[in-house]
C-alpha cells in the first residue's frame, strides 16, 4: 500500500493539479477545502437520509463537487489541460440542479418562516452542508474578484447547490409537523 503522507506540505505549501506549488492559505486552497468539507457533510446527510431519491442525488453531487474541486485547484495557465484530461463544470449540471429544485420543491410545501435547523437527523445534516456549501460559495466569489477563477459556472453550480439542499433538508422533513420544523406553534 502507497503511503498516506509524503511530508511535502510540511512547510505549509503544497501542489496544485497539474503543477505549481502554492501555500496552504492561497485563497484557492480555501475554496478547495470548503468543497472537501461540503463532500464529507454531504456524505453524512446521505447515510442519514431515508428517501433513496435524495441519496441517488447527493451521491451525484458529491462526485460533481471533486469536479468544482479539480477546477479550483487549478492554476489558470493550466486549466487546457484540466478540460483535456477532466470535466468541468457545465451550464448542463447548472440546469440539472434548477430542474431538480423545482421538482422537489412541487412535493414539498415550504414554511412562510425561518426554519429551525435539526428537526430530524438527516435534515440537520442537510442543512449543515448547506451552510458548507455557502461558505464555499464566498470562497469562490474572492476567487472572481482576484481573478483566480476561470470557469464563472463553478460559482452558478455551488449557489445553485446550496438551494437544491435547502429544497432536500424540506423534503426529507415534509411530513414533520410545522411546529418541529419552526420552533412555532400554529
Amino acid at each position: 500500500m502507497a503511503k498516506i503522507y509524503t511530508r511535502r506540505g510540511d512547510g505549509g505549501e503544497t501542489d496544485l493539479l497539474y503543477g505549481g506549488r502554492v501555500s496552504k492559505t492561497d485563497p484557492r486552497l480555501e475554496a478547495c477545502g470548503t468543497v472537501d468539507e461540503a463532500v464529507s457533510a454531504l456524505g453524512l446527510a446521505r447515510s442519514l437520509v431515508e428517501a433513496e431519491r435524495l441519496k441517488d442525488i447527493l451521491k451525484e453531487v458529491q462526485r460533481e463537487l471533486f469536479t468544482v474541486g479539480a477546477e479550483l485547484a487549478t492554476d489558470s495557465q493550466e486549466y487546457p489541460k484540466l478540460v483535456r484530461h477532466f470535466s468541468v463544470v457545465t451550464p448542463e449540471m447548472v440546469t440539472r440542479l434548477e430542474s431538480l429544485i423545482e421538482e422537489l420543491t412541487q412535493e414539498v410545501t415550504l414554511p412562510q418562516a425561518f426554519i429551525i435547523p435539526g428537526a430530524s437527523a438527516a435534515s440537520g445534516a442537510l442543512d449543515l452542508s448547506r451552510g458548507i456549501l455557502r461558505r464555499a460559495e464566498r470562497r469562490v466569489v474572492a476567487l472572481k474578484e482576484q481573478s483566480l477563477l476561470h470557469n464563472p459556472l463553478v460559482l452558478q453550480y455551488l449557489n445553485r447547490l446550496a438551494d437544491l439542499v435547502f429544497v432536500m433538508a424540506r423534503y426529507e422533513d415534509r411530513g414533520l409537523p410545522f411546529e418541529l420544523l419552526t420552533g412555532q406553534s400554529t
